[in-house]
């Protein structure tokens, strides 16, 4: 397992996608069937034991004891976002995952598709995923290629070129749960990175609020907040709902959805009869890239 604690968090997510797996279809969240695959065999034999409906219960409620309300978060966003990709498909050439983790999405996607796929995070973290990707399926599919950058240092658009992508591809940009991870000037960095990008293509993205990352509200999460923002200091870049337009607006974006968490619920969670709140830190937006003049 990876020693960097921002790489370490790249495994939470997915054990949230293997146990939604056991969970019947009308009440599953996020339907991810090599999930629980991409995950080191401790965790596997972890997820295994949630196929019992009371500890697969005691696994969610545990999840939540440094914040209430995070496991409806990744379960919506997860959501949020294949909505958004299954929305584009069809105007987009290429797909890029920023901060891509362990996330399976690539190599489910081969089976509806062939579209470049562009895998992007830390070196540790691509190296695990070659790694992992090599144990289950054997091979690589021939449209996903992993890019190792520093978002607080390299050129992104200059590291996906040398593995192939296009200057004039209609992208999806996917960028979950990486945001509040990076600095704002990593943040910027990487947007001015992607002034470039074809007209058409798109960007969703999660983020945390920035009323949380300053500490003026820590939406009843005090132990999440200890945790990322002041033991370990995870945590650094936030926005507030009302100035995400104006934000992508500088590097030549323009906001269509953007989605918080009770409105995620209702769309997501409420159907399945389930009965899990989301916390309010975190929202989702998708935008789409504008031909700048």
């Amino acid at each position: 397992m990876a020693r960097n604690p921002v790489a370490q968090t790249a495994l939470g997510p997915m054990v949230l996608a293997a146990v939604e797996q056991n969970e019947p279809p009308e009440r599953r969240l996020v339907d991810d069937d090599l999930a629980d695959l991409f995950l080191p065999a401790p965790l596997r034999l972890l997820v295994a034991t949630t196929r019992l409906t009371p500890l697969r219960r005691l696994l969610v409620r545990a999840s939540e004891w440094s914040g209430r309300g995070l496991w409806a978060n990744l379960a919506c966003r997860k959501r949020f976002i294949a909505d958004k990709l299954a929305e584009s498909l069809g105007d987009i050439d290429a797909v890029v995952i920023l901060g891509a983790g362990l996330d399976t999405l690539p190599y489910r996607l081969t089976r509806q598709v062939r579209r470049p796929v562009f895998e992007v995070d830390l070196p540790v973290n691509v190296a695990r995923k070659a790694k992992t990707v090599r144990r289950v399926l054997g091979q690589f599919p021939l449209s996903v290629r992993l890019v190792a950058v520093d978002f607080e240092r390299d050129d992104l658009l200059t590291s996906l070129a040398e593995y192939g992508y296009l200057p004039d591809y209609r992208v999806l940009f996917i960028c979950e749960g990486v945001t509040q991870y990076l600095t704002e000037n990593a943040v910027r960095r990487t947007l001015e990175g992607l002034r470039p990008a074809a007209p058409g293509s798109r960007i969703v993205f999660t983020y945390v609020r920035k009323d949380f990352i300053d500490g003026t509200n820590r939406y009843g999460t005090r132990t999440l907040y200890r945790s990322v923002r002041q033991r370990r200091q995870l945590w650094h870049f936030g926005l507030a709902p009302e100035e995400v337009a104006d934000f992508l607006a500088e590097y030549g974006w323009r906001l269509i959805e953007q989605a918080g968490p009770d409105e995620l619920v209702q769309r997501y969670i409420a159907p399945t009869g389930r009965k899990l709140k989301a916390s309010q830190i975190e929202w989702s937006a998708y935008a789409e890239k504008v031909e700048e003049v």
